[in-house]
């Protein structure tokens, strides 16, 4: 039985950051070109899961009817090795289990581009004070990995500092349950949210049991009794913020968290909120916030309805 239900937003304060949050391979291009795949298999050869890679371009004409770009892929990864470290140090580091990588090529760009977040960026989200070492071992992983498969791309960071976040960085909720009676809850709670994942228009590209990870396929011990993450995106999102911000890509799809540490007496819940997505790409179209702001109001209304 569910007791109680504490909504944490996490504010972050500090200012680690000397320049802008994400980070953007540029290299000349055919459109036509199997480079998003070819990214992909770079990935896994140097020690990334990839958990999704999907292409965009056809939903967007099949809703709006038209696309802006030749190219647009939405690619999901986590370091094989390395997250599993992090988790166990910074559990909350799960809203980055996948993380975002952004590929695309507008209509008339002889480039594509692929973007992701720094681990500065990533430090700040989960309001550590200092820069994790894991996120950038990460962050240097993934770096010289895309410069494989991509050897003649120039690197830039995006422009100027984030903009002054309008909201928490992150929404974390932490439902009560008794410490050695909770697998009702967790499967009436994982029910319920994935329920409301679709009347909402989220599509969830990936889905990850992660402790199953974490344990060795349950042949080791793990701090947690379940980690599991989803990657959720809505479309209208991607294509209102693509207009003006592709580099956003990066925080697409949201990932959200849920796991139980063995011994607590509560169930965690978090996801990057988009006040990310306004900050760290600087999205200040009307539409685009629109879009932004109702993803949020709908994802926060589905992790109510579920923890009630």
């Amino acid at each position: 039985m569910i007791k109680k239900i504490v909504l944490v937003l996490l504010f972050v304060t500090t200012n680690i950051l000397a320049q802008g949050d994400i980070r953007i391979f540029s290299v000349a291009n055919d459109a036509k070109s199997d480079l998003p795949i070819a990214i992909e298999k770079q990935l896994e050869k140097d020690g990334f899961t990839i958990s999704a890679n999907t292409e965009m371009n056809k939903p967007f004409q099949i809703q709006f009817k038209q696309s802006d770009y030749e190219v647009f892929y939405l690619l999901t990864a986590y370091h094989t090795e390395l997250s599993e470290t992090l988790i166990k140090k910074h559990p909350d580091a799960g809203i980055f289990l996948p993380m975002g990588v952004g590929i695309y090529q507008a209509k008339g760009d002889d480039s594509l581009h692929v973007s992701i977040l720094t681990a500065t960026a990533q430090t700040k989200i989960l309001g550590l004070k200092t820069v994790e070492p894991i996120l950038l071992e990460i962050e240097k992983a993934m770096i010289a990995s895309l410069k494989k498969a991509m050897p003649k791309a120039t690197v830039t960071i995006s422009e100027d500092n984030a903009l002054p976040a309008e909201g928490p960085l992150v929404s974390r909720y932490e439902m009560e349950v008794d410490a050695d009676d909770w697998e009702d809850d967790r499967e009436e709670l994982q029910m319920t949210i994935e329920d409301g994942f679709k009347p909402m228009g989220f599509v969830m590209s990936s889905y990850l049991e992660y402790n199953y990870i974490l344990t060795k396929e349950e042949t080791v011990d793990s701090p947690f009794d379940f980690y599991d993450t989803y990657s959720i995106c809505k479309l209208k999102v991607i294509y209102n913020v693509a207009k003006t911000r592709p580099e956003a890509a990066a925080f697409a799809p949201c990932t959200l968290m849920v796991y139980k540490k063995k011994g607590d007496d509560k169930i965690v819940l978090g996801f990057p909120g988009v006040y990310n997505w306004m900050s760290s790409a600087r999205v200040v179209d009307k539409n685009a916030k629109a879009a932004l702001m109702k993803a949020q109001t709908d994802f926060e209304q589905i992790l109510r309805e579920a923890t009630e």
